[in-house]
């Protein structure tokens, strides 16, 4: 999820059309500029190079959603029949409309990833492996990174780790709440809200993150690692 507001000009997005690697790309009302879904960058037209900015956000299903926010308003727009439209392209090992742009057979062309970039350094987690380890602490482009898993919902979320000047670990306690090995913080893993203990109140900083396909992810960065696989 982005902001839509560049240089104070609030853009109206659309759908283009067009693809880059089999990742959306869109468009915005006021300038045609092309943006980069994956990216949240402007790749072609007057504004060529302005990056959105990232807002925290996380896929999960409507149930767990309503749960947390039950005065939540709801959009419905297009297909609102009960069956998704695009079950028969998540079952197919197809590889988007147009191919992949290189083979990677480290992970199944469909596999689920929570993919990470920093710096000059990108990072594909697989639901696959969040499945056996749903709390990961690692680190990305220098950046101490903290990955939280909800295999029920599907919902991965990224936080940093630091806390002022503290690096902290951590690892599961009761369903989603998560203890620091350093403070004995208590924090909830989906939130990052420190609920009791020498550290409550404080917030983990959320890092973006992308919930996409391997094929996908590993187009447009072909030299990222996959947690839990050792490079060749």
């Amino acid at each position: 999820m982005y902001s839509r507001e560049i240089n104070n000009q609030v853009l109206d997005f659309g759908v283009s059309g067009k693809l880059i690697m089999n990742v959306l790309v869109m468009y915005d009302r006021q300038t045609d500029t092309l943006w980069s879904q994956i990216l949240g960058k402007a790749v072609e037209g007057e504004l060529k190079g302005e990056v959105l900015e990232y807002l925290p956000a996380w896929q999960t299903t409507w149930a767990d959603w309503k749960s947390r926010n039950p005065d939540t308003l709801a959009l419905v727009k297009g297909y609102s029949g009960l069956r998704d439209p695009y079950f028969s392209y998540y079952a197919s090992g197809q590889a988007g409309v147009i191919g992949e742009a290189s083979r990677d057979d480290r992970l199944p062309t469909k596999e689920f990833i929570v993919g990470i970039a920093i710096a000059e350094e990108a990072v594909a987690y697989p639901f696959s492996k969040l499945n056996d380890e749903p709390i990961v602490n690692d680190s990305v482009g220098n950046v101490p990174i903290l990955v939280v898993f909800d295999p029920e919902n599907a919902s991965g979320i990224a936080f940093e780790r630091r806390v002022e000047d503290r690096t902290l670990t951590f690892k599961r306690e009761v369903d989603f709440q998560i203890v620091d090995n350093e403070t004995g913080t208590l924090w909830d893993g989906l939130t990052g809200l420190a609920l009791e203990g020498e550290l409550a109140g404080m917030q983990l900083e959320r890092v973006k993150s992308t919930l996409s396909f391997w094929f996908g992810w590993k187009d447009f960065f072909p030299a990222t690692r996959v947690y839990g696989i050792e490079s060749e």
